[in-house]
């Protein structure tokens, strides 16, 4: 069977290691004659995995001792309401920075649960010639009081990531969805972090959250037992059943990560990686990327045929040459690459292969 490349931006590819290996334990994990998926969630042989898999998280990431992680429910938009409803009772506020989809539609979650008085917003991208660059004013200077400040530091619609530490009086709360451990950061910066597994962690149905634990001290909105990050470090993430299955896989990349070097190792690939292909997008004639070179996303790389005329052929021939998933999000339109963490560097030489045969092809 030919090779098969797939760039979709979520769910996301999964390591073939870590996917063999379900493969064959499919039926029988941990010589319980049982699937996983069977398994009770409170029998000692998944509580033992739970454990291995905060461990294993903790090690990769470096996090502190004060901070509890989560598995829970929901994915990122889970996540959206969790975050307003935990931390913003007694009429707090917050500050949302606003550099994508994402980050918009945090706001739009935002401003339903606590109210337009409660949410303030600040646009941190600034176009010009048909170019996005990131802005962030001195968050400093604002003469106000929050709760948070919430970001999300990769927008996988916009291709747009922002590499910089973000200066905050206010504790900071990172959507990391599409950027999880695609490189090495200092966790204490951050007073929550969450994940949506689907991206660089596992399959859908599971999100991660790395809160700090000072935060869980601030007043609370009421909200459902089941997204009250309270209760899941009171229940261990097991308040109610979780999604065995993902957390089982989850658990198999993180080992996969230590095992390939960590997330030194996985930076180092990524970076590779796109340099590659944004290489020869900017030394291309047919294709073109419109976002600023310091703010170009390592895990989403958006592109453009400058001929649109070509989309359709160009995703048809793609897909013919085993490249899957690479049209762009419907609300911006062109092609995007996702190349996550499980994407290795030859899927990426393969694509850029591909885009030097099509432009030939069709040029002139």
């Amino acid at each position: 069977m030919s090779t098969t490349y797939n760039f979709c931006a979520g769910p996301a590819m999964l390591p073939p290691a870590v996917m063999e290996k379900a493969q064959a334990e499919l039926l029988d994990w941990n010589d319980q004659g049982v699937s996983v998926m069977e398994l009770s969630h409170r029998s000692k042989e998944f509580i033992a995995l739970a454990d291995q898999s905060e461990a294993d998280l903790r090690e990769l990431m470096a996090i502190p001792d004060d901070y509890h992680v989560l598995f829970m429910h929901g994915g990122g938009r889970g996540q959206f309401a969790a975050v307003v409803n935990n931390f913003l009772g007694n009429n707090g506020r917050a500050l949302y920075l606003v550099d994508g989809s994402w980050s918009s539609a945090a706001v739009d979650e935002a401003k339903k649960l606590a109210g337009e008085s409660q949410i303030d917003t600040l646009n941190i991208v600034e176009k010009a010639d048909g170019v996005s660059r990131v802005v962030i004013p001195s968050l400093r200077a604002i003469d106000k009081d929050y709760r948070y400040v919430h970001y999300c530091p990769n927008e996988t619609v916009d291709g747009i990531e922002i590499f910089d530490d973000i200066d905050s009086p206010w504790p900071l709360v990172a959507d990391m969805s599409s950027n999880i451990m695609s490189r090495e950061i200092d966790v204490s910066r951050y007073g929550l972090i969450y994940a949506g597994a689907q991206k660089n962690i596992g399959p859908s149905g599971l999100s991660i959250v790395i809160v700090k634990d000072e935060l869980l001290k601030l007043p609370q909105l009421p909200q459902a037992s089941i997204m009250d990050y309270r209760v899941g470090v009171k229940y261990d993430s097991m308040f109610n059943t979780p999604p065995t299955f993902a957390w089982y896989l989850a658990a198999e990349v993180f080992k996969w990560l230590k095992a390939d070097g960590g997330v030194a190792a996985m930076a180092k690939t990524n970076s590779e990686k796109a340099a590659l292909l944004y290489s020869y997008i900017d030394g291309s004639s047919l294709f073109e990327n419109r976002v600023a070179p310091e703010n170009r996303s390592k895990m989403n790389v958006t592109f453009y045929l400058k001929d649109e005329s070509l989309n359709d052929a160009f995703l048809t021939e793609s897909k013919a040459a085993g490249l899957v998933a690479l049209k762009g999000h419907r609300s911006v339109g062109g092609m995007r690459a996702s190349i996550y963490n499980a994407m290795p560097l030859a899927g990426v030489k393969a694509l850029v292969n591909f885009m030097q045969s099509f432009e030939a092809k069709h040029s002139g």
